[in-house]
């Protein structure tokens, strides 16, 4: 027995610590000693240590660019002393012989070895080092007032790349870096300290142990507390690196032996500890449970009991596959995050099957009625999710294929793609072959790899089993996803109804078929489909009195369109969908086709005074390909009837390099001063590049041809102005909306039969300090030839044009007053009132800078050109007030060509302001570092 375990012992690396933290909690000095073993099949002459304590050393690094990426950029603007570094390392290997060291900045140190390490042999290495711990607040780990949290600061070999080949950057996406490893560690920290993690303790500040994870320690000035749970005769220490609320730990102590007495059924074993960190609690909690806080007021969806239960069931869960599921993350994500949604998916169909996905809010009253309780998603079960989830990110196909490495997934699609579809297709083949099998297959594959990397693979060809029926699985790792199916007519022959299900995949998928009596009795059916075969039947008795049929009823598979499983066997809508009008926007019910009806009211100055009407269009919460949307209006100032609509339809890609390609038509009627309406008539088309979900960068190409007819006045008539006139457009636009260094480019041309321009625009705007931003625009036009009547159609100084009616201007002709002193950014984007128009060519430089918190300072220069007119300069300066960024601004002119302005009798009306009342920017602006 002892030479057995001498013998396991001696094939895996083994490491030993002596760290002494200071006692300003900044500083860590190490003593190491590394026994690495080759594990390739190769020879080695190199060993590659990661030193990721450096890549908070420096702006440029991975972790900098990840961090920005997610919205955050309190590493990048971080002090000195807040930067985490190796500051000394000296390495001895066999018999003392000193390694050299090239740079202490590197996160991947490569160390060469005098004498090659051939294939099950091992090395001795000898490190002392001394680093600069980051602040905690830039990924959770690192240094604080409070305690220091240590994980992937301590130099290790990445045994996930033995030939040590290529460079490894840190990116805060808690990997197994150094498993299957002995640790043996002990602390020197400051006096009246507190040290727990997720090695055992042997004694005071002293730990050993085997870990198939990483060390994690949490070095703190309080004790942070533990519960004990026993389950069937194994006891489980579970140990929490942040203090519990006296009603939080009472709701654990009730809920833990539950929720782990339920995994280990479903996997077959519990470990002997967990330790639980503030970090990992946030990033595994059950997404979508908080409450809803607006203004003073909060709405509560889940007890505090449930959310407990919802958020530790996911958090230990997936704790305990970590540190028992040796995995390399990027390339493997998907298992343990598929397995963490498909346990999480058991769990709710035992204990939260009735539960809604909004819990208790749609029981909410207000003035003594429940308002949510019309809409569809007050009856959508928590369940469905997971389903639902998927089919959001899908349907603006920004959804990524599960075996994407997990650095390049999108935040949303960590959670969306790599868990709840993975935990989607887990849960659609345990229920088709069984989830005692399902689990028995888990269990068996777990114990069998303990100790070693897994390959998932193995687990799909298991799945699959000797017949193949579940081979589909992996084509879905490869590439996206985007199976539907579909139910064709039913007929009736005799006492039976033929039923024929339609597949847009040549893969032999199963389809699972409910049918469903009028008084709401079930029965399910498996349908076996053909590889290479597109259709399958089946007949049912007629005598089953069968109301309506669905498809994968509870999105329990992962389709890309539901709208087309579900059909009624009798009834006026026999073969067909019921109608449903709807009041507000909703998460779509699948089952109806849904008209969504709103009201509208907008004021257009005094042309029309109040516009009442009625918006109706198909669009719900979730994008749909083929849209829709007419808005007839009461116009109160003219008495007559005006409005808008639209129709259009997208094609989306799943593997192309182009992300959408829209065509639509529309057309608008509206006043644009007093008595006088236009008509405006469009066939558009744009095309959206592929784009990664992970980059803010984005580019499009737009064509558009509009019709435009108004109404003119006779002073109108007699100047010649145009009554009629079509409009081509071609543009090009890209977008970089990154922290830092956000930046577009548009280009553009225009014409009609009497002119054609050319457009070109640039912006730049760099955040220097945190909150401290510097915008640069340039901006430039070009008339190739302009043989028009009046100036409708020139570049405008500081005015707008709105002769293609694109802006979202309050007053379209106000002259006066304060509608005409929006200000829009466009053209000359001149904020001082310079009068006059180009038509020949412009060229404008538009600058603000920030100097106090909202308040900006902002310059205008340009030179433009009017036909058989020498070129003029101009430039304006002032202070901009930004209420609410990019939404609500105010511009106070100082000194311009005009003059000094402060001192002109009507600076008031000099004064303007940018004012975007526009929900779908700020949704934009909300959702980035999501995708």
């Amino acid at each position: 027995m002892f030479w057995g375990v001498v013998q396991v012992s001696a094939q895996k690396d083994s490491i030993y610590i002596e760290a002494r933290l200071s006692s300003d909690r900044k500083f860590l000095e190490v003593n190491q000693e590394i026994i690495y073993h080759n594990r390739s099949d190769k020879d080695l002459r190199t060993i590659k240590l990661l030193n990721w304590v450096s890549a908070y050393n420096k702006r440029g690094t991975s972790l900098v660019y990840r961090k920005l990426e997610d919205r955050n950029n309190d590493l990048h603007f971080a002090q000195p002393h807040q930067l985490g570094k190796l500051l000394e390392l000296n390495v001895k290997g066999p018999e003392d012989q000193i390694i050299p060291i090239n740079t202490l900045s590197d996160e991947s140190l490569f160390l060469p070895l005098e004498k090659a390490l051939k294939p099950d042999e091992s090395v001795t290495l000898q490190l002392k080092y001394r680093m600069q711990l980051p602040d905690k607040k830039f990924t959770g780990y690192g240094t604080s007032g409070q305690n220091t949290a240590l994980k992937y600061f301590f130099i290790v070999p990445d045994h996930f790349d033995p030939d040590n080949i290529t460079r490894k950057n840190y990116h805060d996406i808690e990997e197994q870096v150094n498993f299957n490893t002995y640790w043996t560690i002990n602390f020197d920290i400051p006096v009246n300290s507190f040290i727990e993690g997720n090695l055992p303790q042997i004694q005071m500040n002293s730990f050993k142990g085997y870990l198939e994870s990483d060390p994690e320690f949490l070095i703190s000035s309080n004790a942070y507390p533990s519960i004990k749970v026993d389950v069937d005769g194994t006891g489980t220490d579970i140990k929490f690196g942040y203090q519990l609320k006296p009603e939080e730990k009472q709701n654990l102590e009730f809920y833990l032996p539950l929720q782990l007495k339920f995994i280990k059924e479903k996997i077959g074993f519990l470990p002997e500890s967990l330790f639980i960190s503030d970090k990992f609690r946030a990033k595994e909690d059950f997404f979508g449970n908080n409450d809803i806080v607006f203004w003073k007021f909060r709405f509560q969806l889940f007890t505090d009991a449930e959310k407990t239960d919802l958020d530790y069931f996911g958090i230990i869960t997936k704790k305990i596959l970590d540190e028992s599921i040796i995995a390399d993350k990027q390339k493997d994500h998907w298992f343990k995050n598929g397995l963490k949604s498909y346990l999480e998916m058991q769990y709710l169909k035992k204990f939260y099957s009735n539960t809604r996905l909004l819990g208790k809010l749609p029981e909410t009253q207000i003035f003594g009625i429940k308002p949510l309780k019309i809409f569809h998603a007050s009856k959508v079960k928590l369940l469905d999710r997971y389903g639902l989830a998927y089919q959001y990110i899908m349907l603006q196909n920004l959804d990524q294929k599960i075996g994407e490495d997990f650095a390049v997934l999108s935040n949303f699609n960590d959670m969306t793609i790599s868990g709840f579809e993975t935990g989607s297709l887990f849960n659609y083949s345990a229920d088709k072959m069984g989830y005692e099998t399902f689990n028995t297959m888990v269990r068996n594959y777990i114990s069998q790899n303990s100790g070693k990397k897994i390959n998932p693979e193995e687990f799909l060809n298991a799945i699959a089993g000797k017949d193949k029926t579940n081979s589909y699985l992996s084509g879905f790792f490869r590439q996206k996803n985007r199976v539907d199916f579909k139910l064709g007519h039913i007929k009736k022959e005799n006492d039976s109804l033929q039923l024929k299900v339609i597949k847009n995949t040549n893969l032999a998928i199963p389809v699972k078929l409910e049918a469903q009596t009028k008084s709401g009795e079930k029965k399910a059916y498996w349908i076996e489909t053909e590889e290479n075969e597109r259709t399958a039947t089946l007949s049912l008795p007629a005598t089953d009195n069968i109301y309506k049929v669905t498809l994968n009823s509870g999105y329990i598979f992962p389709e890309s369109k539901y709208r087309n499983n579900f059909l009624y066997a009798k009834g006026l809508f026999s073969n067909t969908k019921k109608i449903k009008l709807k009041l507000i926007k909703d998460i779509p019910d699948p089952e109806y086709n849904e008209i969504y009806i709103s009201p509208r009211i907008r004021f257009n100055n005094t042309y029309d005074k109040f516009l009442l009407g009625v918006n109706l269009k198909n669009q719900s919460f979730f994008d749909e390909k083929f849209l829709y949307s007419f808005t007839p209006m009461y116009s109160t100032g003219t008495g007559k009837l005006t409005g808008s609509g639209a129709v259009s339809y997208s094609i989306l890609p799943a593997e192309s390099f182009i992300r959408s390609l829209t065509f639509g038509v529309s057309g608008s009627y509206f006043h644009y001063d007093y008595n006088l309406a236009y008509q405006k008539g469009s066939l558009f088309s744009t095309l959206s590049f592929r784009k990664n979900p992970r980059s803010t960068v984005s580019r499009s190409i737009a064509l558009s041809y509009n019709y435009f007819e108004r109404d003119l006045s006779p002073l109108m008539v007699a100047n010649n102005d145009y009554k009629k006139y079509n409009l081509w457009s071609l543009g090009y636009g890209y977008s970089d909306s990154q922290m830092i260094h956000e930046k577009s480019f548009s280009l553009s041309t225009q014409g009609m039969e009497d002119f054609n321009k050319i457009t070109a625009e640039g912006f730049y705007r760099w955040e220097f300090a945190p909150r401290q931003k510097l915008s640069v625009r340039l901006f430039a036009g070009y008339f190739l030839r302009n043989d028009t009547r009046n100036n409708l159609f020139n570049y405008g100084i500081s005015r707008v044009s709105n002769y293609a009616f694109s802006y979202s201007l309050l007053g379209e002709s106000a002259n006066s007053g304060i509608l005409s002193q929006q200000f829009i950014l466009a053209d000359g984007g001149f904020k001082s009132f310079i009068p006059g128009t180009v038509n020949q060519w412009i060229t404008s430089f538009n600058v603000d800078s920030s100097v106090w918190k909202i308040f900006h300072v902002y310059a205008d220069a340009g030179v433009y050109k009017n036909q058989n007119l020498p070129a003029k300069f101009i430039w304006d300066s002032g202070i901009k007030v930004r209420i609410i960024p990019d939404f609500l601004e105010v511009y106070f002119p100082i000194q311009s060509s005009l003059g000094f302005e402060p001192s002109f009798k009507d600076y008031a009306k000099r004064i303007r302001y940018t004012l975007v009342l526009n929900l779908g920017s700020i949704i934009n602006a909300a959702r980035r570092g999501w995708y």
